[in-house]
């Protein structure tokens, strides 16, 4: 099988870093106090199983109950747990394609036939309802393009399957609007939210579900024993409670967008409009990969996909002011 391939990862200190969606403002202050207030005595006992302090913070910000939420280590568990929870050889999952690269590898894992639809303007959702797989997956923002499909398309999507919608919200964080009204009013709706993006928490591996509290139940079975640890959970905690930090953060990385996406179309690359922390770059004046090659070699970091539909363009984390000029220099010399 193959597996995942993941961003690379540079050594260097002083490398624009731009290819793996990371947030480049730091958390907030308050995770580093909670850090800070772990003893040892929480780290000799193990964590709470269900992490439940971070359920009933979060339920605060969401305006949702603590038994509508599962958590996980990382977003990519909480895939784990549901494609454990609904796949196997006689229930397939769905998904449109280009969208993210693991969830073909974990249905391989699972052991399930993995369909995947290419996308069109309604992100493949009607050709997904004629399916009717055991488990359709629908990224939104969708990683990499960074479009995003109305929640009302969703609902009717919902409404058309028998089996369970997955709502993968990784970047929802940076997006003008979510699905979390759906679990009110659909039973058979999974919402992924993550840590990693909109909070600056990558490193901890934290995310966490939304669904019915039935269906939330049942996934609690199948997730390992103490999925989360205690510092992730005290970090997460602190994470979420703090939102004005939190929004500071995002309008940063907004504006730094906005910046970045007009500079693009000025040198002469076509940029979708995003809805997430990176831009989909179609490169015109030269090939994708030479121009992904030539900023390696001035230590600048981003990704390059060598897949169908994919081969031309070139993914951009939103940085700083300060990496993202270094990228625009630098694009603008191998351009020239």
């Amino acid at each position: 099988m193959a597996g995942y391939t993941s961003g690379f990862q540079p050594n260097q200190a002083d490398a624009v870093k731009l290819n793996t969606n990371e947030n480049p403002w730091l958390c907030s202050p308050k995770v580093l106090e909670a850090i800070g207030n772990i003893t040892a005595e929480n780290l000799q006992k193990y964590p709470e199983a269900r992490a439940d302090s971070f359920r009933a913070a979060a339920a605060v910000v969401l305006e949702i109950e603590p038994k509508n939420i599962i958590c996980a280590n990382g977003g990519d568990d909480l895939l784990t747990i549901c494609f454990r929870s609904f796949c196997d050889a006689d229930r397939p999952v769905v998904f449109p394609e280009p969208t993210y690269s693991l969830y073909p590898v974990l249905a391989n894992l699972q052991g399930c036939e993995a369909i995947g639809i290419p996308r069109d303007e309604k992100g493949a959702l009607d050709e997904m309802a004629k399916i009717d797989a055991a488990m359709t997956i629908v990224c939104n923002p969708n990683a990499p393009t960074g479009d995003f499909i109305l929640v009302d398309e969703l609902a009717t999507l919902a409404g058309q399957l028998s089996g369970v919608l997955l709502i993968d919200e990784a970047y929802v964080d940076f997006a003008d609007n979510n699905a979390i009204r759906l679990i009110k009013d659909f039973n058979n709706v999974v919402i992924l939210r993550s840590m990693s993006k909109g909070y600056s928490l990558a490193g901890i591996r934290f995310g966490y579900g939304i669904a019915s509290a039935a269906l939330i139940d049942g996934l609690m079975k199948v997730k390992d024993s103490y999925n989360v640890d205690v510092i992730a959970i005290a970090a997460a905690t602190a994470a979420i409670g703090d939102q004005p930090h939190l929004k500071m953060n995002i309008e940063k990385i907004k504006a730094e967008r906005r910046r970045l996406v007009g500079e693009l179309r000025s040198m002469g690359f076509e940029v979708a409009d995003s809805q997430t922390n990176f831009v989909l770059a179609t490169s015109i004046e030269k090939a994708a990969k030479t121009v992904y090659e030539a900023l390696v070699e001035k230590n600048i970091f981003i990704r390059y996909f060598p897949l169908p539909d994919l081969e031309d363009k070139l993914r951009i984390t939103i940085g700083t002011p300060e990496q993202n000029d270094k990228l625009l220099a630098a694009l603008t010399e191998i351009i020239d």
